[in-house]
């Protein structure tokens, strides 16, 4: 029994690895480097976007997948499946327009994943947040909105992610568009006022962001928080 156990094993990481290249040509097909989305070409890829979404479906979560395994699938699925949100209702403005029965776009349950259906809220706090206590992870979901922090075009795997966050954390605090630093003044995105306990478990905001910042930030700068701007990240 045992060669038969590794043999499906094996058959479910190749199974694994050709799904997330599916997702990740998608992304570096329709998603640029500074994280705008081509929302019209995902739609005209909408075949291959449905097979991912098909495979999150179908596959069957597993525990004794390493940490890395599990929250990559399920930031590949936030992010997947709000692309495929976004597309059930193009064009529009801003992720805010969708409304189906007085719930919003987090509160819909309509993600299928592992044979059960969630919301995006439940993926983001009951999984991802609570899980795993990732603060990047907030730099690894994406709300299709201006503000949010870019989409990367790639896909999170079980090896890059730890790397892929890291850097997308160090890019979002850099970008002077949603983050605005010197080492008395901050003006930062409202995620880290929103989130804020995810960020200070180990110390305060300021250390945090300094973790990443290419200016080096006093302890007693003041911190003021950007309006968020919830248009479409599309491309121009």
């Amino acid at each position: 029994m045992k060669p038969l156990f590794f043999i499906f094993i094996l058959l479910i990481s190749i199974q694994s690895f050709s799904q997330e290249k599916i997702w990740d040509e998608l992304l570096q097909k329709n998603v640029d480097k500074n994280g705008w989305v081509n929302y019209d070409g995902f739609k005209n890829d909408s075949i291959k976007l449905n097979q991912y979404l098909a495979y999150i479906e179908n596959t069957s979560l597993n525990n004794s997948w390493s940490k890395n395994k599990q929250k990559a699938f399920w930031v590949n699925a936030y992010n997947a499946f709000t692309i495929k949100l976004i597309l059930n209702h193009y064009p529009l403005k801003s992720i805010l327009d969708i409304k189906q029965k007085n719930k919003n776009a987090w509160e819909i349950p309509f993600v299928k994943a592992g044979k059960k259906i969630y919301t995006l809220n439940h993926i983001e706090h009951e999984i991802l947040r609570k899980k795993f206590n990732d603060p990047r992870i907030h730099v690894g979901i994406n709300c299709a909105s201006i503000s949010c922090p870019a989409l990367p075009n790639k896909a999170f795997t079980e090896k890059n992610i730890d790397d892929l966050l890291t850097k997308a954390m160090t890019n979002f605090i850099n970008d002077k568009n949603r983050n605005t630093i010197t080492s008395n003044k901050l003006e930062l995105s409202q995620i880290f006022n929103w989130f804020q306990d995810d960020f200070i478990q180990q110390s305060d905001l300021i250390t945090f962001i300094n973790q990443y910042s290419t200016i080096k930030i006093n302890s007693g700068a003041t911190i003021a928080y950007k309006e968020y701007n919830w248009n479409l990240n599309k491309q121009k």
